[in-house]
């Protein structure tokens, strides 16, 4: 899924290189060295960083659930790439390593650490055979503590004092079969690990909710209809795996079968048409539309259950200016949720319908400073259980400016919103619903 990162200016791992050789998406400046090395440091102030719900009111004006905690801190995080250009093949590593302080925490008598620690791989291998076929590999391995860094379209969750794990290998070929023909062939495969279990916290655990494997195979055939036009038509086959063995609720015996987490599991096929259209030069639209086919095959008979929805997903962009440009998009899909039992429920909730709209604007203003504005919108509504058909509405907005002294020093300051209003509670007084907000301000060098 398509997901704006609201913390604008978080390093990437960007792309450098060697002469004029194989270098796919390398600008001239990146082409020109073969390694590249970066560093930020920021200040920082989060209101909500635990992102705990909005505390409840009883009648008698008592206010009950986790009280919200703020605090100020600072973040380091350097990072580095190398960029290998061959003759047909090119070869990128990148790594980067995240350090967090939180004053709150060292000061308040908290048993947890005053700081969080975070790390990002990555390696790429592009080769192109000839000048009509071409493979693209590429796996990132990320360790965070904040679920908004490793997990995409799951807009609830909270954060915990563990370490979660996420590894995403991809996949793809495409070769042209003829001059208005082509076919490309993908695999995508991510699988995600907390360390938060059953003996930390009991029945329900991030692991037990979230532990899987996912698997999404991928064909396309290509058609060129027009010198700016392509027409395609594709399938997806999806599958998702639970992988804990710690018990989904405290509400069920361990050993019944509707509390197991692969319960859960379930396949799906995409079967979809779609364009890609180059509007005008600065102007690029692409859209796939179709249905999306979903069975949870792992229920017990008597809970069967197949659901055919919508898939969708759609861009437009558009670099108005030199150093300029926007992009707007739309999806519609399926995806994963942390939610599996509440009070009441005889059967478990098994995903969510997801529809998510986005934009971001990047501008030039001057020739050093530039400005950055995102925004994300997700609807997204529960199938099965008792939390049948509510929702969550969760939105995110960034906003960050630069000022570039020069080509390896720049300042920055920003502003990162996120809101999550659900229609369920985790209990009495125990909404789902949180705000959160941050204010930072950095400097970051490059070599």
């Amino acid at each position: 899924m398509k997901k704006i990162i609201t913390t604008v200016s978080l390093a990437a791992f960007g792309a450098t290189g060697l002469q004029a050789a194989y270098a796919p998406d390398l600008s001239p400046t990146s082409a020109s060295k073969i390694w590249s090395v970066s560093a930020s440091l920021r200040g920082f102030y989060d209101d909500n960083y635990i992102t705990a719900p909005t505390r409840a009111r009883l009648n008698d004006g008592t206010k009950v659930g986790p009280e919200k905690r703020d605090s100020y801190g600072f973040e380091v995080s350097p990072s580095f790439n190398i960029n290998i250009p061959l003759e047909q093949t090119f070869i990128g590593l990148g790594y980067t390593y995240r350090f967090v302080y939180f004053e709150d925490r060292d000061f308040k008598g908290n048993p947890e650490d005053p700081y969080d620690q975070g790390h990002q791989a990555s390696l790429r291998l592009d080769h192109q055979f000839s000048e009509r076929s071409k493979l693209e590999l590429s796996d990132t391995f990320v360790i965070s503590r904040e679920p908004t860094i490793v997990e995409e379209g799951i807009p609830g969750l909270t954060r915990t004092e563990s370490d979660i794990l996420r590894n995403t290998a991809a996949a793809t070929f495409s070769t042209d079969l003829s001059e208005l023909f082509s076919i490309a062939l993908g695999y995508t495969n991510n699988y995600y690990d907390y360390e938060q279990e059953a003996k930390d916290v009991g029945a329900g655990s991030r692991s037990a909710l979230l532990d899987r494997i996912t698997h999404l195979g991928s064909i396309n055939l290509r058609w060129q209809a027009r010198t700016t036009t392509v027409a395609l038509v594709g399938y997806q086959y999806g599958r998702v795996n639970y992988t804990s063995e710690d018990p989904l609720t405290p509400l069920l015996a361990p050993g019944n079968p509707l509390n197991q987490p692969e319960v859960r599991d379930n396949y799906s096929h995409y079967i979809f048409v779609g364009a890609d259209q180059q509007i005008a030069s600065q102007v690029t639209a692409s859209v796939r539309a179709g249905a999306q086919i979903t069975v949870y095959d792992n229920l017990p008979s008597a809970f069967k259950d197949e659901q055919i929805s919508p898939y969708a997903d759609a861009s437009l962009s558009y670099a108005y200016a030199s150093g300029s440009s926007l992009q707007v998009g739309a999806r519609h899909a399926r995806n994963q949720t942390d939610i599996a039992y509440m009070l009441g429920s005889t059967s478990p909730t098994l995903d969510q319908e997801t529809t998510t709209g986005y934009g971001s604007i990047n501008h030039q203003i001057t020739g050093k400073l530039k400005g950055s504005l995102l925004g994300q919108l997700q609807l997204a509504e529960f199938e099965s259980g008792v939390v049948e058909n509510k929702s969550d509405v969760f939105y995110l907005l960034g906003v960050n400016l630069t000022y570039q002294f020069n080509p390896h020093l720049a300042v920055e300051a920003g502003y990162n919103f996120d809101r999550l209003d659900s229609d369920i509670s985790y209990g009495a007084g125990y909404p789902r619903s949180y705000s959160r907000n941050r204010l930072y301000i950095g400097i970051r060098g490059t070599l």
